[in-house]
């Protein structure tokens, strides 16, 4: 079968399913979800195996440490998909929602609905736990899911996509509702976000590269989940002992995720809070970028370029400036930021708020780590992925961000007159 044909089919298969989930009761779906928790529990082994042979060919295709960090599936990661899972199946039902009422003075009584969207298609490079927390809130939300992982996590999302099938079909519902294309082909990527006859919402998860291929070339709407230029600023108000563990976290807790901190921007009149922070990086075993006014106070800091501020490494290195003002900062986070998330820390009330009202991104956060930027940090459960949009969803995307609406219009024999 050549690659059209299969991503053909497999839009097909998911669009029959979709029709089927749609009327689905919540039940029903959540038992789908708690058969797929209980099938990995039960195949930890199994899992761990195709991953194995994932992280085998990433490490000899050269991949950085961070990105075979995010490859990795561990006894705790494992367990962590089943937990979300479960967390999933506890939530109201999105769908069915009265979301506004209103009765006309002809007596017509208008209802806006939540409803699913269809089929979504996720296009995602490397971590293989997005295929099961993505296939999860695309049943709870009643929406049929069409897969597309990296060639870094083939065998794992193949394993895990195989397996939430198998968990819906226990639960009564069609195996189509999950469909994985298995090709690693890039022209899969290219047929699938133009089959808008079947996919109703597709959602890029990966590097700036491919976001731009899905945007440029989709007939699809797209969900943008952007890279993560994420920024803290320091201004010249804060508590620097507090201060330092916030940034270290929000660099090397996971520095290959996309709300890791990339950018760091510190006022000129804090330069006790530039050197600790600097100092304790450093000892953590991050690589410190900066421009000639850092590196002429912080010892060990290599020169940064332009380039270096506008790049997300996803690795254990950060680019730091000194800054005149909040002014300035803000004006720089505007410039390089892929409006994913950014952190101010400061103990001057204006300040947070002036960061808060005036920087333009899906996340914000007065005197917090960017790390919080994450469905389950939201009581989301699991997440689809961060949006970077503006429509129709922004911020973590939940099992609400994948629904849609319609009216129903209830009359007693009305004609319009």
């Amino acid at each position: 079968m050549d690659i059209k044909q299969e991503v053909l089919q497999k839009a097909q298969s998911a669009f029959a399913a979709a029709a089927a989930l749609r009327v689905a009761p919540d039940e029903q779906r959540n038992a789908a979800l708690l058969a797929m928790a209980a099938k990995i529990r039960a195949s930890v082994d199994e899992i761990k195996a195709a991953n194995q042979l994932d992280m085998k060919a990433g490490a000899e295709m050269g991949l950085s440490s961070a990105m075979l960090d995010r490859l990795k599936l561990t006894d705790s990661r494992i367990e962590d998909m089943a937990v979300g899972l479960d967390q999933v199946a506890e939530f109201d039902d999105p769908i069915g929602e009265v979301l506004s009422e209103t009765v006309r003075p002809n007596g017509l009584n208008i209802q806006r609905i939540s409803v699913p969207i269809g089929v979504i298609g996720i296009v995602y490079e490397s971590r293989p736990n997005v295929t099961v927390d993505s296939a999860g809130l695309c049943i709870k939300s009643g929406n049929a899911s069409l897969l597309r992982g990296g060639k870094e996590a083939v065998n794992s999302n193949i394993c895990l996509a195989k397996m939430f099938a198998a968990a819906c079909a226990e639960a009564g519902l069609p195996q189509g509702c999950v469909e994985i294309i298995e090709s690693t082909d890039r022209q899969g990527v290219q047929e699938m976000i133009r089959m808008d006859e079947y996919v109703s919402l597709i959602v890029p998860r990966g590097g700036h590269g491919l976001i731009r291929t899905v945007v440029e070339n989709a007939s699809v709407p797209v969900l943008k989940h952007d890279r993560g230029l994420c920024n803290i600023y320091v201004d010249a108000s804060c508590d620097i002992q507090r201060a330092v563990p916030c940034i270290n976290n929000a660099k090397t807790q996971r520095p290959g995720t996309c709300n890791a901190v990339e950018n760091l921007w510190v006022h000129k009149d804090n330069i006790a809070a530039l050197k600790a922070i600097v100092s304790d990086l450093q000892a953590s075993g991050v690589e410190v970028r900066g421009t000639e006014a850092v590196c002429a106070v912080c010892e060990g800091v290599n020169p940064a370029t332009e380039e270096d501020f506008d790049t997300e490494y996803l690795d254990m290195i950060i680019s730091v400036d000194i800054v005149d003002s909040a002014e300035d900062a803000i004006a720089n986070i505007q410039k390089y930021s892929s409006g994913h998330s950014e952190a101010v820390f400061t103990d001057d009330a204006a300040v947070a708020r002036k960061f808060l009202s005036e920087i333009d991104s899906a996340c914000l956060y007065h005197n917090a780590s960017t790390r919080f930027t994450d469905g389950g940090q939201f009581g989301m459960g699991a997440e689809i992925g961060i949006s970077t949009n503006r429509l129709h969803a922004r911020g973590p995307v939940g099992i609400r961000e994948l629904t849609t609406y319609k009216y129903i219009g209830v009359g007693d024999y009305l004609s319009r007159k």
